[in-house]
């Protein structure tokens, strides 16, 4: 389970920074970063500052646009915004729920699971040959290969060519859970930590203080740190 997270995680700051002239935004938990990415900022990561940026290049009512977009989704979730006046939403916005957070939503149920069924059926929308979650990322990644490749600058290709690389290695990823969802399938095994407790104590148990048969749960892996793309500056 996540640490609890402190009331200054839903306090942000949008303003215009006096020094660059960029419209910055401080400040937020992960969600509050997903819908400032969503609304057009560009996470940046630097060695003792985080915050989120406008891309360059934008005409200033576009500016305002993004911003108040930007401050009407977060305020509809419950965070306070400290904003420049220009900034106020006009109207709100529906935070509607994630494409992302529809696939955790898998990971949810599998760690739920009480049986190998149960787990190679989520693991099933990831793999699906024609229309899996996994084979429509790689076709995402593919279509912005061909969009970089003759994009006009002399990197391009080079961005090009590196996604398609990532689509290999998708592939091979795609591989590897297909054959742990196949192998869940044929096992139809209860998970011996999942199932129901019966409660109930074998009649040839000697011991007194027995309760049930239950194996103890097992300590659980602590999730490695995520981490932001730094983004690029002009």
């Amino acid at each position: 389970m996540a640490p609890p997270l402190s009331l200054a995680d839903r306090i942000l700051r949008i303003r215009v920074d006096p020094h660059s002239d960029e419209v910055i935004a401080r400040g937020g938990d992960p969600e509050a970063h997903s819908i400032l990415q969503r609304s057009g900022f560009v996470p940046v990561v630097r060695l003792h500052d985080h915050y989120h940026r406008l891309p360059t290049g934008l005409e200033k009512n576009e500016e305002v646009r993004l911003a108040s977009r930007a401050v009407a989704r977060l305020s509809a979730v419950g965070y306070r915004v400290d904003h420049d006046p220009s900034f106020a939403a006009t109207a709100p916005i529906p935070h509607d729920l994630t494409l992302g957070a529809q696939i955790n939503n898998l990971a949810r149920r599998i760690r739920e699971a009480e049986d190998s069924d149960e787990v190679a059926a989520v693991l099933t929308e990831l793999t699906a040959t024609h229309d899996g979650i996994l084979t429509a990322v790689g076709e995402v990644l593919t279509a912005g290969a061909d969009f970089h490749q003759d994009l006009g600058q002399p990197a391009d290709p080079h961005y090009a060519n590196r996604l398609r690389h990532l689509v290999s290695r998708l592939e091979a990823i795609t591989f590897e859970v297909s054959g742990t969802r196949n192998d869940l399938a044929d096992r139809h095994a209860a998970h011996p930590h999942r199932t129901p407790c019966p409660q109930e104590v074998a009649p040839t148990e000697r011991e007194a203080s027995a309760v049930c048969p239950c194996p103890p749960a097992p300590t659980p892996v602590p999730r490695p740190p995520t981490t932001v793309p730094t983004g690029r500056r002009r």
